[in-house]
Order: C-alpha cells, then sequence, then structure tokens
C-alpha cells in the first residue's frame, strides 16, 4: 500500500489487475477524453507504462481500491508528463462510471498532492486535462489548483485543447 484515505488505499497496479483496467480504459463512455476506449494491447501497454514508472520513479498511476470491497475502482497518482518544453509533474485520475460523483476522485487526488509535498518534496504539482472534461477540472478545484495555462496537445490524430490546473507548496 503507498497511500491510504477515508474510503480507499492506492497501491502499485500488477499483471492481475488487467482486467479492472479494462472496466476502465475500455468504457467508451469514461474513456471520452481520451477519444474513444482502449484496445486489449493499449491497455496492456497503459498498465506496462505504470510498472515501468514505478521502476523509473518510484511513483505512477496506483490502483485505488475500495476499502469496503477490496475491489480496484479506479487509478490515481502521479506521473512525469510533457507540458509544452518542459516535464511536470501531475496528479492523474481515471475511475469507473459507477463510482463517478461519488468523492473518490478527489480523495484520492488530495492524498496524491500531500505525497508529492511529503515525500517527493515537490514545489508544485498539476492536472492536465482536457478543454471538455469539467468533472475532471472540478476535481482538480476541489483540490487547491487553479488553471495556469493552455496548450494543444495532439492524440489520435486530434488536437485536443488541454488546461493544467497547478497548486504550489
Amino acid at each position: 500500500m503507498i497511500l491510504e484515505t477515508k474510503r480507499l488505499y492506492l497501491r502499485e497496479m500488477n499483471p492481475s489487475d488487467f482486467n479492472s483496467l479494462c472496466r476502465i480504459l475500455q468504457d467508451e463512455k469514461a474513456m471520452y477524453a481520451y477519444e474513444g476506449a482502449f484496445s486489449d494491447q493499449e491497455v496492456q501497454e497503459w498498465l506496462d507504462r505504470q510498472i515501468y514508472r514505478y521502476q523509473k520513479w518510484n511513483f505512477g498511476l496506483w490502483a485505488a481500491i475500495l476499502k469496503e470491497t477490496d475491489k480496484m475502482i479506479g487509478q490515481c497518482g502521479l506521473t512525469m508528463q510533457q507540458w509544452k518544453d518542459q516535464e511536470v509533474l501531475e496528479i492523474g485520475y481515471l475511475f469507473e462510471r459507477s463510482h463517478w460523483h461519488q468523492g473518490y476522485a478527489t480523495e484520492a487526488a488530495k492524498a496524491c498532492k500531500q505525497y508529492a509535498f511529503e515525500k517527493l518534496n515537490a514545489s508544485e504539482v498539476c492536472s492536465i486535462i482536457r478543454d471538455s472534461n469539467t468533472a475532471s477540472q472540478n476535481v482538480a478545484m476541489r483540490n487547491g489548483m487553479v488553471m495556469k495555462d493552455q496548450w494543444i496537445k495532439h492524440y489520435k490524430g486530434v488536437d485536443m485543447p488541454h488546461y493544467r490546473y497547478v497548486v504550489y507548496r
């Protein structure tokens, strides 16, 4: 276990999380900010990328486990992301639709912010969010972040405006 909140604990993902990850990444509606659901191969690449991040930085997106059921209901964690001409420390979160609008993303994101400041000694942390993803923007604001700048990311042949929400220690 990496982090614990009132209702969740966060831990590193492992190969046995593939099916749980598919429930999130293969949900067309949950993945609207990514221009659609992932294939099995894309889910595997996502999982492999997190495991690589744990080895490289000792952090990544972690499995969000609901204490009540001991089931993975989402992912939340810290990653290094490209933003314009620099790499920035980002809090990312993505949960199963059946667990949306219950405060889980905010709860997990706040714990990740605390981890970034206290364990990683970061001076700032951000969330990079597609302009059309108001639910994730609201999570960022509830996490004390403010919109600092914007940039067009290119993904799956689509120009996607993104906002960067930032909070400082």
